[in-house]
């Protein structure tokens, strides 16, 4: 079985695309997408918007924070509900950052060997 993983922060520059690469790279077998739910923080740095395909095509769905969960509650009623996690990582982190990764990695592991 494909896993399908979805990272989302704001502007999909830093959280979301840290996720998406360095996740990429352990689970190569595994398929791994980034956005950002600020669309034009997106458009003004030439990143991923979120969609509604993108929310789809997830199995499992990691905000940054409580409120890419609202905007995404907001834009869709509550149908991904069931596939999002929030990982409560603040907006303090530069792409790569070591921090982040093994903030990420404490967060994430766990739920990579439930799925």
């Amino acid at each position: 079985m494909n896993n399908k993983i979805l990272f989302v922060c704001s502007a999909n520059k830093q959280r979301s695309k840290t996720g998406e690469d360095y996740f990429s790279t352990l689970y190569p077998d595994w398929e791994f997408k980034s956005a950002g739910t600020n669309l034009k923080l997106c458009q003004t740095e030439g990143t991923n918007p979120l969609t509604e395909e993108m929310l789809i095509w997830a199995d499992r769905i990691f905000v940054m924070e409580n409120k890419h969960t609202q905007q995404i509650k907001n834009s869709t009623s509550n149908k991904y509900r069931n596939k999002i996690i929030v990982l409560a990582i603040e907006d303090k982190y530069s792409y790569y950052q070591k921090e982040l990764i093994d903030i990420l990695c404490d967060k994430i592991n766990s739920y990579f060997h439930q799925i």
